[in-house]
């Protein structure tokens, strides 16, 4: 059996409007949100008894998903946010964008704040990190041909 698509990547916050609203103004759009819990879901997650709010985000071509939650119960137990980039594990998801200085203006109105600089690479892309609502990792990349 192949391997269909990947569904989507998950990303656990604070606030949930806020994160949605970042995620609006890049140009994801929310396909719906909704309250999870029960005994079902706590034997997916292996968390038990859990109440969790999520947002499903799609990027405008369809193919990708960001789901964001923010967990009630149980309450979070680590924070990954200020982790350098070359930090183990899951950190960081980046976003093909029609103009990155653009992106930056706009994205700057809901706190976000480069990284480091915006570089080009090669005669391909124009690359860049930034820090979203609660310090998450987002990548935006400009393709150049």
């Amino acid at each position: 059996m192949a391997l269909k698509r990947m569904d989507n990547i998950g990303i656990v916050v604070e606030d949930l409007d806020a994160t949605v609203d970042f995620f609006g103004e890049l140009g994801l759009v929310l396909e719906g949100r909704a309250t999870i819990e029960g005994e079902w879901a706590g034997r997916v997650t292996g968390l038990g008894d859990q109440h969790v709010e999520i947002a499903m985000m799609r990027t405008p071509d369809g193919h990708s998903r960001l789901e964001l939650s923010r967990f009630l119960r149980p309450s979070v137990v680590a924070d990954h946010r200020n982790a350098p980039v070359n930090a183990l594990g899951y950190l960081r998801v980046m976003f093909a964008v029609d103009d990155i200085d653009d992106t930056l203006e706009r994205l700057r109105k809901h706190g976000a704040e480069l990284v480091g600089e915006v570089v080009r690479y090669k005669d391909v892309y124009r690359l860049c990190y930034i820090r979203g609502p609660e310090g998450l990792l987002v990548g935006l990349a400009q393709e150049l041909s």
